[in-house]
């Protein structure tokens, strides 16, 4: 029982560490590829920023630039943060299996019990 419930606590948390790696993902992408079209503007250009829904503020390309630029570092922090984390639970997740593996090889007649557990 307590080595099931190790596996579902560690496979929940593993998911979760996997769509906030996606999500980082994302941003960082978006703040890439926004960077690329400001690039393509002249610097003495103003820029209209998205503050809510169908409100927009004028601010130099620089603002935006610099702003952008912070998106996509934070976004690779939190992502090699992520990473690192991904890497324990996926050490843990095989620590699991290792002693699910020992435990059964003890008792055979048990693989069957936790086999028809339901999550």
């Amino acid at each position: 029982m307590e080595i099931q419930g190790r596996m579902i606590e560690t496979t929940a948390k593993l998911k979760q560490v996997q769509n906030q790696m996606r999500t980082k993902e994302g941003e960082k992408k978006r703040a890439y590829l926004t960077l690329q079209e400001l690039q393509q503007v002249p610097d003495d250009t103003n820029t209209y920023k998205s503050i809510a829904v169908a409100r927009f503020v004028l601010e130099p390309k620089s603002v935006l630039m610099t702003e952008q630029e912070q998106k996509h570092k934070d976004s690779e922090s939190a992502i090699a943060s992520l990473q690192t984390s991904k890497e324990y639970l996926e050490k843990q997740m095989a620590e699991v299996e290792n002693n699910l593996r020992e435990l059964l090889q003890q008792d055979p007649g048990l693989a069957r019990q936790i086999m028809s557990m339901s999550v």
